[in-house]
């Protein structure tokens, strides 16, 4: 027996206990029939009812053969841990969407502390690496490692659960201060109103008086209420990660024009009239250039199709057409 106790002191983490001795009979029982028994108990008594001597009772057996499977009341705390972050659906989970594959696991963190709110009062401030939160830290710390350095997935990570656990806690919070009491969420609130009122009439809590008459947070339901925080999460890791690179665009495009298919050296419009202003000028080196005005007279111009004389426009380039007839028409000659 005390080889057994040496030897079973090799093993710092449940993880590296082996489940089935390499020699003897075949275990009667499995970790996670006990583990499963663990959370039926938690479930309906509170994580306290969960001792080896109550699960012994439930799976039929003594409670001194259990600690043949599970050491101790830790490695029993490991083991239902990480027997909920199973519950957590993440198939398909990297799926390219990151802010899909976030928000699914947001809220399917959420509806297993819901289920079982005993969860809050679970104390591991160390990680036991069990398979299930390996899995978990494999596929959803995957939706973010294409954009960002592992350590800025670490932070942002953190502060996303941050996010999901505080607002839990204060949801599982809530609820037993209302069961509690014997009243409805809403029916605390009727009952903490003259309170309210007296410190609004008050004057010396502009504060705490803008939250009571202009929030719209304290009255928004516990799932919208956790919607929006979670979509202000999700917008800033969105800052955070680097702008996507545009495709490239054809030669000759104009990529400064959305949904144009225009060349960039299309410098004329359909009647070959240049795009710049007024009357061409010559710049210096012979260069041609545009004015807005001439100092010379403009002369009469004639429609280049029927003829007529072509009325003086006031701004913008010069007609050579006296009407769109007559536009269309030299177009359709010269195509």
């Amino acid at each position: 027996m005390e080889g057994e106790t040496v030897a079973d002191a090799e093993y710092v983490n449940i993880w590296m206990r082996p489940e089935r001795p390499a020699v003897g009979r075949k275990p009667t029982y499995s970790r996670a029939q006990i583990t499963e028994a663990a959370v039926r108990i938690a479930d309906a008594e509170g994580l306290e009812a969960a001792t080896m001597r109550r699960i012994a009772a439930e799976i039929g057996t003594g409670a001194m053969s259990l600690y043949r499977y599970v050491p101790s009341r830790d490695d029993l705390i490991e083991l239902v841990a990480d027997h909920l972050m199973g519950e957590i659906d993440i198939t398909g989970v990297p799926s390219g969407d990151w802010r899909a594959d976030l928000t699914r696991y947001a809220n399917g963190l959420r509806a297993m502390w819901l289920r079982h709110p005993w969860v809050a009062t679970v104390h591991r401030s160390l990680p036991g690496f069990g398979p299930n939160q390996l899995l978990l830290i494999e596929r959803v710390m995957g939706a973010l490692d294409a954009h960002v350095s592992i350590d800025e997935n670490l932070r942002l990570m953190a502060m996303l659960n941050s996010h999901i656990e505080g607002a839990v806690r204060e949801e599982i919070s809530t609820a037993e201060e209302v069961r509690r009491s014997g009243l409805s969420e809403s029916e605390w609130m009727a009952r903490s109103s003259p309170r309210i009122n007296q410190l609004v009439n008050s004057g010396k809590y502009p504060i705490f008086t803008k939250i009571v008459t202009e929030s719209h947070q304290p009255h928004l339901s516990r799932d919208d209420q956790f919607r929006n925080g979670l979509e202000h999460i999700l917008g800033y890791i969105a800052v955070s990660l680097p702008p996507t690179p545009e495709p490239p665009h054809p030669p000759g495009m104009r990529p400064d024009l959305p949904g144009a298919n225009r060349d960039e050296t299309f410098a004329t419009t359909i009647d070959d009239t240049p795009t710049c202003d007024e009357t061409a000028t010559t710049g210096i080196g012979g260069t041609l250039g545009c004015d807005e005005t001439s100092e010379d007279p403009a002369p009469t111009r004639s429609c280049a199709v029927c003829g007529r004389p072509l009325p003086p426009t006031g701004t913008g380039r010069p007609r050579k057409y006296c009407s769109r007839a007559c536009r269309q028409r030299a177009y359709r000659t010269r195509t």
